[in-house]
Formats: C-alpha cells, structure tokens, sequence
C-alpha cells in the first residue's frame, strides 16, 4: 500500500526531546557531508551554494539541531564556516552541537588525540568557527582511551566558565558514561547504530534509563561509514521501503527513531532533494511486523 508524504514536511513530526534545557526536534541535521563526496579530504568538494542552500532549507523544514566539528573539513570545505555562512545570526531555537578530541593538522592528517590541556583550544577554535560565544553542547569524542575522566573534567571546567552550555560523549561505552556522571551531567551519547549495526542496543537501554539523548551516527550509511552508503541495500528495507511508497533511507531512519523517544536522528546530506526525504521519515510510523523483520537485520550482522 503506498503511502505519500505528509505535506508539509516538517521535522516537528518526528517529536521533541530535550538536550539539558534546550528543546529539539528528534529528526536533525548531520553536517559532516557538506564539506564533500566522501569524507573529509577524499573525494570531490561539494558545491558551495549547495550546501548552504541545504543548510537553510534544513531549518526551513523545522531543524533545530546541527552537529557539526571543527574537524569536519576537505581540501575546499568547512562544515563550521558553511553552518556560519548560512544561518547566522542564529536563530534562538537552534542548537548546534559540536565535538572535540580529534585533531587534524591544516593538512588534513589526522594527529593524536588532544590532551586535556589541549581541549579548551579545541572549543575555542569551535566558537571562532561559528562566530559564537558559546557553544550548546560539547561532545566528547573518544578515540580508544579507558579514562575520560581527565578530559571530561576539563570540559566541565569550560562549562563552568561558560564557553559550553552542556557536555555529551561520542563513541563510548558504558564505563566511559559511568565516569562522565560523576563529573558533570551528561545529555547525550553518540555512537556508531543503526537497523544493520548491531551492538548498540546496551547504551541505547542505559541512556533511556537516565533520561539521555542517543544520538546515533551513520544510522543511514550503515557499513559505508564515512563514505556513505555504498553497499547494495538490504532485501527486508527495500521491501517495507515499497510497501509505504518510500525510499529505503526513509526506512532506515524511521527504524532509528522507532528505537525510543529518547534517540535522535542526525543524518547528513549536501543534496536539498534528499534532506526533504529525510526530514519526512519523522512522519512515517512503521509497524510491528515490519520493525521486527527489520530487526532481524541485526541480529544476523551480529
């Protein structure tokens, strides 16, 4: 049976949640694929016109949450001078999250991870990005430590100052959100899931149990990770994809959002065409049968 989309389009559909005191729609934007064709430094650049275009009709359909990084950046492109180029003056509803702890030379290599002491520079080069004074909200992206501690009191210590208004981590398990609590609150967490990335599901109980945001990342690029999806599409998403007249990107992304009301979703994209597809996924409502044969998908990946 085919279902059309709801017009208008509006990430409203989707639902709220709210990242420490700051309402957002649940179906945002991702800004990593704005800077090109693949990621960062491979593949070709994106047209700039473009990806401004995307990111203002992005907050045209009702998108009130961006994430972004300062080392999301290829050979021609920033995602933080795009986001500022196309929608500052802010509007006051929106909320833009960054990362830090990653570092990249002006070359684009990747470096080791900052040191705790290394940090503040990190969000400052954020703000100067953004042209903010602030930021509203600092994820933590691990890279392989056991401890977070060190780096996670020194982001509390920034809030304390008031550089950021709330703190998240990014890639981490569930002792890394142990040690975060007991320093400063945490609103999200964001990690690698999705209907064919299976493993998730634990962190995805943990923080629906403490009133935390999950935020998962390559929710539609699946195994394709940075590079997007470049794999042939499973059979059961192309299936339900035909029974409601969608695409299977729709599919994906609405599966992500049936996961709880507390996940929210973030895909990215340079193409105004398939931002709208994306943003109308908040709308769809899959069914039982359908989600559990979608679920099976990660059963077997696991």
């Amino acid at each position: 049976m085919e279902q059309t989309t709801p017009h208008p389009v509006s990430a409203a559909a989707a639902g709220t949640w709210l990242l420490g005191d700051l309402e957002v729609n649940r179906i945002g934007f991702g800004a990593m694929r704005l800077t090109g064709s693949a990621a960062f430094h491979q593949g070709t650049p994106r047209d700039r016109g473009q990806a401004i275009a995307t990111l203002r009709r992005a907050v045209e359909l009702g998108v009130n949450h961006i994430d972004t990084a300062a080392f999301y950046f290829s050979r021609l492109r920033s995602a933080n001078e795009l986001i500022n180029s196309a929608l500052a003056p802010y509007a006051d509803d929106l909320v833009i999250a960054t990362k830090v702890g990653p570092a990249r030379d002006a070359d684009g290599e990747w470096a080791t991870s900052a040191r705790p002491e290394q940090l503040r520079g990190q969000v400052e080069e954020n703000l100067r990005q953004l042209g903010r004074d602030h930021l509203d909200l600092v994820n933590l992206r691990l890279m392989g430590q056991d401890s977070i501690s060190e780096h996670f009191g020194a982001l509390a210590a920034l809030r304390d100052a008031g550089l950021v208004r709330h703190l998240g981590i990014s890639h981490a398990r569930r002792e890394h959100l142990a040690q975060a609590e007991e320093i400063a609150p945490v609103v999200c967490v964001q990690n690698r899931y999705g209907v064919d990335a299976p493993g998730g599901q634990e962190m995805v109980r943990a923080c629906a149990e403490r009133g935390i945001a999950f935020v998962p990342f390559f929710s539609l690029a699946g195994q394709g990770r940075e590079a997007g999806a470049v794999r042939a599409e499973h059979d059961e998403i192309r299936a339900v994809a035909r029974a409601h007249g969608v695409s299977p990107a729709r599919i994906r992304l609405a599966w992500t959002l049936a996961q709880g009301a507390h996940v929210l979703a973030i895909p990215g994209t340079g193409d105004p065409e398939h931002l709208v597809d994306n943003v109308a996924a908040g709308a769809l409502r899959l069914t039982a049968d359908e989600l559990l044969s979608l679920d099976s998908l990660g059963r077997s990946a696991g």
